[in-house]
């Protein structure tokens, strides 16, 4: 097979979250098609998939996943889809949906307007490139659970991505909003210390702002970076 692709380290993470026995799978936003094409040449006798969609919202990424899909042979194992977020898919025709590489509100927008409303069975790969805390209490409140999260390096930058299923999630402290509930691993302490690093720049620009800004808003900060520097020395004793 010709055109192998080879994933960045942020659709890499994203892809081994896909379950093994998927069989229907839709990437929402799919630009280059980059990912769909990487599982298609990554199959096996436990993971095989029978139907692959490729969507997006605009026609020139459509076509620049047609042309990636096309170089490696798959056109016929590959749907095209031009549609606005989910809109172009009916129901059960995935049972993974992978939405990568997009805002998380943007994200929270194409899962409340999908064209359905019972998601059991549907495993959600998502993906977030900002807005990691609105994505998170949307998803609480919202009868959606996060099962895992993972977190990868790619150049100067660190991406998180969640495998989602609908279910009750337990309520998440406001630290575990921002950066996700703690856990051992080599990133999470540089994690924390990026989130940690924004929290200071909010509060210091409220502290120039004219009467210090929000009172109440500057109380919810100061509770996350308290809340964040506890994960920080919880995370550093398992170091030791």
């Amino acid at each position: 097979m010709s055109g192998r692709i080879t994933l960045s380290p942020r659709l890499a993470m994203a892809a081994g979250l896909v379950p093994r026995g998927t069989v229907r799978l839709a990437d929402i936003g799919t630009d280059h098609a980059y990912l769909p094409v990487w599982l298609l040449q990554h199959q096996d006798e436990e993971f095989y998939l029978d139907r692959v969609i490729a969507a997006d919202l605009r026609s020139g990424p459509l076509d620049r996943a047609r042309q990636t899909v096309r170089e490696a042979g798959l056109l016929d194992e590959v749907e095209f889809r031009l549609c606005d977020g989910l809109e172009g898919l009916r129901p059960g025709e995935a049972d993974v949906i992978v939405i990568a590489g997009m805002g998380g509100e943007t994200i929270a927008h194409i899962l409340a307007h999908a064209p359905w409303r019972d998601w059991t069975g549907i495993t959600l790969i998502l993906q977030p490139m900002s807005s990691m805390p609105d994505l998170r209490l949307w998803l609480q409140e919202h009868g959606f659970a996060i099962q895992r999260e993972e977190l990868c390096r790619e150049g100067d930058s660190l991406y998180t991505a969640f495998l989602v299923r609908a279910g009750a999630m337990g309520p998440l402290t406001l630290g575990e909003l921002w950066a996700g509930e703690n856990r051992p691993g080599p990133l999470r302490g540089s994690w924390l210390d990026l989130w940690l690093a924004r929290v200071e720049r909010a509060l210091g620009g409220m502290a120039l702002a004219r009467e210090g800004g929000d009172p109440s808003r500057r109380r919810e900060l100061e509770q996350v970076r308290q809340e964040l520097a506890e994960m920080k020395k919880e995370w550093e004793t398992w170091q030791q």
